[in-house]
């Protein structure tokens, strides 16, 4: 799989999510000077709940462009199977039966696209998962604690 156009076709879909976000935002910007946001009592809260989401959009719309910059600046490395996991890193497993395709990267974690068929989900070292991966090499399992439950990830590939 070229990483590549797998970081255009995300840098593609993140730029969609953006124009989606800035429209919802100018929308609750709008809600928030608008006339019904006038309080018609001291119990009325609408226009205080409508800015708390207005500011809440815009720290989301100010995260992805910051991811957006990273995709457009990262230094996109080859992996084989003997390289550990770091970012960029292509990734197979395999848990519970069901195999997954995880893309390494410092930004984006949760952002899952569909790609060559395939749907492919950033994970962050910041995660439990991708913190669990680092460093790790193809045929290593890393271990995922979460409460009393724990999983495992068998590395199948790394590219």
């Amino acid at each position: 799989m070229d990483k590549r156009k797998l970081i255009e076709h995300i840098r593609s879909e993140v730029e969609k999510d953006v124009e989606v976000l800035t429209a919802s935002a100018k929308a609750t910007i709008e809600a928030v000077t608008g006339e019904e946001s006038k309080p018609e009592n001291e119990y009325d809260t609408r226009g205080l709940e409508a800015s708390y989401l207005a500011r809440g959009q815009a720290k989301r719309i100010s995260e992805i462009k910051e991811f957006l910059v990273v995709l457009k600046h990262v230094n996109v490395k080859d992996f084989g199977p003997d390289d550990k996991i770091a970012g960029t890193a292509l990734i197979e497993v395999e848990s519970n039966g069901k195999t997954s395709h995880l893309f390494m990267m410092t930004h984006g974690g949760g952002v899952t696209v569909t790609f060559e068929g395939k749907k492919i989900q950033i994970v962050t070292p910041n995660s439990p998962l991708g913190e669990a991966l680092l460093d790790l090499v193809e045929g290593d399992v890393a271990i995922v604690e979460q409460g009393d439950s724990i999983r495992e990830y068998e590395i199948i590939s790394v590219q």
